[in-house]
């Protein structure tokens, strides 16, 4: 066995030796980290925090999981963040010594409004009363004036109808439909927040 080779195995047993040594004096934790409808959030920041310093971090999977490792025993706050999302807070938890604490597979994390566009109005017959079970469509217009179908629902007993999107810079087309009379709006939004609008029907009810 040359020289080189004597110092690679040295090398290699030093350093497992170091993990298993860390292994045994550090904890840790692991889980999956969820949007509030259930889908798995990928490349969220999971940071471990003790006395107001943070201490280690881990981005999930694709599949939203993670482990976090390394960590000594004691306390630990830790914080989950993803862009689009309201960041989460898991206090006082525990680590011991060995492998990592399970935290489940339900670490939820809530879309952050403050982002989004929300589309709301209402739907109105010629003599001003409104409208209940309209199909409301919203589609998005592009630049070269085509439209895409986003989403739908249904007018409310009041008449009133709300669709929630990502694009904070876009022209919206809200279309009303019933008993064979349709109406359309158009919106122009330029930032988050709630743009309203109001459509009547040519029908008397």
């Amino acid at each position: 066995m040359n020289q080189a080779l004597k110092h690679v195995l040295t090398a290699l047993f030093l350093l497992s030796a170091s993990s298993a040594l860390l292994a045994q004096t550090t904890g840790g934790i692991k889980g999956k980290v969820r949007g509030a409808d259930g889908e798995s959030l990928r490349g969220a920041l999971v940071t471990a925090r003790r006395d107001g310093a943070d201490i280690k971090s881990v981005r999930t999977d694709r599949k939203g999981s993670f482990v976090l490792e390394g960590l000594e025993p004691g306390k630990y706050n830790f914080l989950f963040e993803m862009k689009g999302y309201t960041p989460g807070v898991r206090y006082d938890v525990p680590i011991e010594t060995g492998p990592a604490r399970d935290l489940g597979d339900r670490l939820i994390l809530a879309k952050d409004e403050s982002d989004l566009v929300f589309l709301r109005g209402s739907v109105f017959d010629r003599n001003g009363k409104s409208l209940q079970g309209v199909r409301v469509e919203v589609h998005k217009i592009s630049s070269d004036g085509s439209k895409r179908f986003l989403t739908s629902s249904y007018s409310n007993y009041s008449g009133e109808f709300a669709f929630r999107q990502n694009d904070t810079d876009a022209v919206y087309a809200i279309t009303a439909s019933m008993s064979g009379k349709s109406s359309t709006k158009e919106i122009r939004v330029d930032s988050a927040g709630i743009h309203r609008v109001s459509i009547t029907l040519d029908l008397d009810r």
